[in-house]
């Protein structure tokens, strides 16, 4: 696979991904928010870190298992929630599905998806969901029980969108929506005919462009056309009042995702919330957020050991994995390294991506002297200026 992609790490992956890419898909894919500095801080962040590797430890055999919220995976990261995978890749969504079964890591499923919880449920695998309140708050709860009725095990709640994020090139390069060909975009989306035919051309073919799924179908309606009342996502009213009730109303696990301050965290617990997610979204919500790593020590020190806590925001590499862990992770959830893979050549990309992070992982692991993800910690790492 490695030969027929040329990829040799995730940002041969993002360079293919962007050639392919009209600029408003990419950009809604890879940027950020306002002056966009809080990627490249969560990339120093990840980058500031340095191991201390041990020798002469016999890492013949390296074993990547992990679990993870209860899941057996064979890597200790799993695929986040993204919501732009139908536009990525026709069908996009299926796509990652099947590339995680197949790899046996867990795939969650997003409430902004493209396709319904039902049709992405028969990939199979360890399936999670993803949850956005919508307008219409019973419709919100009808769409969890969905997917609990297909097996998703774990619902994720994404905190960090109280409010619309501020995506200012969404206005200059002309792909808002409801999504029309315009003078901005127009000469753009010819110079990419294989997105052109590939992925709206076979939507087209199908009889239908892609919409928002998860919504019954008498309220869905195609990008072409924007939403209807009431499907719009409004977060700004959720409070914890709101999330002891989703709690009361999931009986699986429960996790609580784009946490950054410890207080938080112990608030989860107290609610009764299985795990918690330290994320920034990728620096995708707040612009000059703490970059997520620097958030995970604390968390950890506040919750760790009594719920789970993952970490997302930033992994390019298996050796971000292997840090994340060090300070304290139970896991890693991965989101745009995925796209990339996605949006290069469907589930051979996002297959492609995944092999690549499991075997950086294995490698850096085999590096440090470590034969198991059980024996990864804090003193694999070199201790940070204080």
């Amino acid at each position: 696979m490695a030969d027929e992609l040329g990829c040799w790490n995730i940002a041969d992956l993002r360079a293919k991904a962007r050639r392919r890419l009209p600029r408003g898909v990419w950009e809604y894919l890879e940027r950020g928010v306002e002056d966009e500095t809080g990627m490249a801080r969560n990339r120093a962040a990840l980058d500031a870190l340095a191991f201390i590797p041990r020798v002469a430890r016999n890492v013949e055999n390296i074993d990547t298992r992990h679990d993870i919220l209860g899941a057996s995976s064979s890597a200790p990261f799993a695929i986040a929630p993204t919501g732009a995978a139908g536009l990525i890749w026709h069908r996009g969504d299926v796509h990652l599905a099947r590339a995680a079964a197949k790899a046996g890591i867990p795939f969650t499923i997003s409430s902004a998806s493209t396709m319904d919880v039902e049709e992405i449920a028969k990939a199979g695998g360890t399936l999670w969901f993803q949850l956005y309140m919508w307008e219409d708050k019973p419709l919100s709860y009808t769409v969890l029980e969905r997917a609990r009725a297909v097996g998703c095990e774990t619902l994720f709640v994404t905190l960090d969108l109280p409010v619309m994020p501020n995506r200012e090139y969404l206005f200059r390069n002309g792909y808002g929506m409801p999504f029309a060909l315009n003078k901005n975009n127009m000469l753009d989306v010819m110079m990419h005919p294989r997105w052109l035919l590939g992925v709206m051309g076979r939507y087209a073919l199908g009889g239908a462009m892609p919409g928002q799924g998860n919504l019954p179908p008498y309220l869905k309606s195609s990008i072409m056309k924007g939403s209807k009342p009431g499907t719009l996502f409004k977060q700004s009213d959720l409070d914890w009042e709101a999330i002891k009730l989703l709690r009361a109303k999931w009986p699986g696990r429960l996790v609580l995702k784009g946490m950054l301050h410890p207080d938080d965290a112990e608030m989860a617990l107290n609610i009764g919330a299985d795990g918690v997610l330290v994320s920034n979204h990728g620096a995708r919500s707040l612009d000059h957020s703490i970059a997520a790593i620097d958030a995970l020590p604390a968390i950890v020190d506040r919750v760790g050991g009594r719920m789970s806590v993952l970490f997302d925001s930033g992994v390019r590499r298996g050796s971000d994995v292997v840090k994340a862990l060090a300070l304290g992770a139970d896991g890693v959830m991965l989101g745009r390294a995925t796209l990339y893979g996605l949006g290069v050549a469907g589930e051979r990309g996002v297959a492609r991506a995944l092999d690549m992070l499991q075997d950086e992982t294995r490698r850096t692991m085999g590096m440090l002297g470590l034969t198991s993800t059980g024996e990864i910690g804090p003193q694999v790492l070199a201790p940070r200026a204080s």
